[in-house]
């Protein structure tokens, strides 16, 4: 399993656009995750920045990625998504998401 940390600004001006379309995300788009391999998915939001966190179970993460990038219902949603995010710099996994760097982690079991 992968686990990917990802950060992004959110653009003050489209910020209860934003936070609407995610209080009822589609069904097409959660399931095109879901096929993707994708599990645990959280967006969180302090002030104008956004944080991602995933985890991936699958074992092609680049085929996965694009079949998300290629799936209809998502790139109508990235199309009402994506004007209301400013990226950082330094992009990554993410298309416009800028990837973190894991430094700690505490599993269950007590191994990483």
């Amino acid at each position: 399993m992968k686990r990917v940390a990802q950060t992004i600004r959110l653009r003050p001006e489209h910020r209860e656009l934003y936070l609407r379309l995610h209080s009822a995300v589609w069904p097409g788009v959660e399931a095109a995750l879901r096929a993707a391999n994708i599990r645990n998915y959280s967006i969180f939001v302090r002030e104008d920045t956004l944080f991602g966190y995933f985890e991936y179970h699958g074992d092609d993460f680049e085929a996965d990625m694009a079949a998300i990038g290629g799936d209809p219902a998502t790139q109508a949603w990235w199309k009402l998504t994506g004007p209301c995010q400013e990226p950082w710099a330094d992009t990554g996994t993410g298309g416009n998401w800028s990837d973190l760097t894991e430094i700690w982690h505490l599993s269950e079991s007590g191994t990483p």
